[in-house]
């Protein structure tokens, strides 16, 4: 499971003019005390993504300020800076002793909102392929540049300013293997005009393209637009219970070995992400109250499961789960009818106060009568399922979703 992303945060901003001068592209403010950096982090830390480099140039200190020693969402950040600039490349290899032999890399100040787990299962699928960039289809891609794709594979690279019209671009995501910087011969460097062509004409980079909210905010016109997109944004999400609904339930589920996906369960998680709604889990784990397991044991089968859905491109964006019973074995896990405990709703207020979710959207599936009165308490709708594939029983709301979002393809 790739679990490192790295961030390209040293451009210097030249086309927001003064805007820049003083502050990074990436810390542009965006909404209150949030910047666009912090927008992106969050993104890529809800796909499981928890060892976050930062590659810092120019006004690095300001990074460093921000950011160093910090954590969000449990995922650790480290700030690199370059010691002179060397261009995107050289920003990444400069980071070298620290990087891991899989990583996301992201430009700091774009943001496309994509299941990145499913790129990075592509690259996982294809060990002689050296990256998997993330493509977006543009009306008109004269600002950008385009790509040209054949048969899965990127062959070349056009620079901006080149003829009108639709193209595929490069949308400032990838996924790309340690061994890309041997192509990094001299610095400075760019990796996009220098790096990326030789793995086209080497036909060792993959190219998709993904549908999804899309800014790159290089521009006074594109910042602006960003401030008014994304504060406030919220997205519908799906809580599902976990045993029997997404894995089978046979008593008291703790042990990783004993971890057997329902049908369609692993499909439906995949399409739920790719509709761009949360994914969450919430369930009852009353064995943990009967002294049958620790929280220590349901957190490993989580991380079994979070690695698992990770190979088939998919992922859950948190975990919440119940220890509480009234009648407990253990003392401390005694109680009469604690909130978080379904029919209660709360684990999903907890989700509700914890990520921008629009509960007006959103469902909860599950299998017991205690899980649609979580969904009605919660004001949400509840799908029952009771047996046969996952999938085919949460379809139709999936696809509802996907509309809702702008999605055409799940």
């Amino acid at each position: 499971m790739t679990r490192q992303a790295v961030i390209l945060v040293g451009g210097k901003g030249t086309r927001l003019g003064a805007l820049a001068s003083t502050t990074p592209k990436p810390l542009m403010p965006i909404s209150g005390d949030a910047v666009f950096l912090d927008v992106l982090l969050l993104e890529i830390v809800r796909h499981g993504f928890d060892d976050i480099l930062l590659l810092a140039g120019h006004l690095h200190e300001k990074m460093l300020e921000r950011y160093r020693g910090r954590s969000i969402r449990g995922a650790s950040l480290r700030v690199v800076v370059e010691s002179a600039p060397a261009g995107t490349a050289g920003a990444l290899k400069n980071a070298a002793p620290l990087l891991d032999s899989v990583f996301l890399l992201a430009n700091g100040d774009t943001l496309f909102d994509i299941n990145l787990r499913r790129l990075s299962a592509r690259l996982e699928k294809n060990p002689d392929i050296l990256g998997a960039l993330a493509l977006r289809r543009e009306s008109d891609a004269t600002r950008y540049g385009s790509v040209r794709l054949q048969d899965g594979y990127i062959v070349a690279f056009r620079e901006k300013g080149g003829r009108a019209g639709p193209a595929s671009i490069n949308a400032g995501l990838g996924v790309f293997r340690r061994e890309i910087l041997t192509l990094i011969e001299e610095t400075p460097c760019s990796i996009e005009l220098e790096v990326y062509p030789r793995l086209a004409a080497a036909r060792a980079m993959l190219g998709e393209e993904f549908e999804g909210y899309f800014i790159d905010i290089g521009t006074p016109e594109s910042l602006d637009k960003a401030r008014r997109d994304l504060a406030g944004r919220r997205r519908p999400a799906f809580f599902f219970d976990r045993d029997g609904v997404l894995n089978r339930d046979a008593g008291y589920c703790h042990r990783v070995e004993d971890l057997e996906w329902i049908p369609g369960a692993v499909e439906t998680i995949r399409r739920v992400n790719e509709s761009g709604a949360f994914t969450f889990v919430v369930s009852n784990q009353a064995g943990i109250a009967r002294g049958l397991f620790r929280e220590s044991d349901v957190d490993r089968f989580h991380a079994a499961m979070s690695a698992q859905l990770a190979s088939a491109g998919a992922h859950i964006d948190a975990f919440y789960f119940c220890p509480y019973h009234p009648d407990a074995v253990v003392a401390e896990w005694r109680h009469p009818n604690h909130p978080d405990r379904k029919p209660n709703p709360g684990l999903i207020e907890r989700a509700r106060a914890e990520w921008p979710i629009d509960s007006a959207a959103s469902f909860l599936v599950g299998d017991k009568a205690s899980d649609m009165e979580a969904a009605r308490r919660a004001g949400i709708r509840g799908l029952s399922f009771t047996d046969g594939d996952l999938y085919e029983s949460t379809r139709s709301a999936i696809e509802h979703v996907a509309v809702l979002r702008g999605r055409t393809h799940t």
